[in-house]
């Protein structure tokens, strides 16, 4: 079993808490979009975040991958944003985990903070489509990780 190490270093173990999702099947791209927007966000205001983007009701403004990408009503300070479903869909279940992983340090809930969130690709599956004439073309599909960071805040 791979021992997986995070691109963060240098955590207080006692106020923080870690979650990763290593080869999930979203597209890396769609997965950064949304890593950038949640960071900074409390536990519960990111978890509302996502299943309003998973309901088609909130976009995720995209800022880097966005030629081509249409505007959409809601965004502050960017205009181009899509509705990635299914990377909102696996974010979500990694954020739970931090927060199940967090119940489980005794941390509370109410008072985290994302501090950490970053998507990366992964390793390729490679495949191939039979074409005419003898020839084939590849259809590789990238594989994306999430690594997610939450922090206790003093205060309320």
């Amino acid at each position: 079993m791979p021992k997986w190490g995070y691109s963060i270093t240098e955590l207080e173990p006692d106020r923080t808490v870690k979650a990763s999702g290593r080869e999930l099947r979203v597209s890396p791209k769609h997965a950064r979009e949304v890593c950038k927007t949640i960071k900074g966000m409390k536990l519960d205001q990111a978890k509302e975040y996502l299943r309003q983007v998973i309901l088609k009701k909130k976009p995720v403004p995209f800022r880097r991958h966005k030629k081509k990408v249409g505007h959409r009503h809601g965004i502050e300070k960017a205009c181009a944003g899509r509705y990635p479903v299914k990377a909102a869909q696996k974010i979500l279940k990694v954020l739970e985990s931090a927060e199940v992983n967090a119940e489980y340090k005794g941390l509370a809930v109410e008072r985290l903070r994302i501090i950490h969130a970053s998507a990366y690709p992964g390793m390729k599956i490679k495949r191939y489509i039979e074409r005419a004439f003898g020839r084939s073309s590849p259809r590789f599909e990238t594989l994306c990780h999430v690594e997610l960071v939450l922090e206790e805040i003093e205060g309320t």
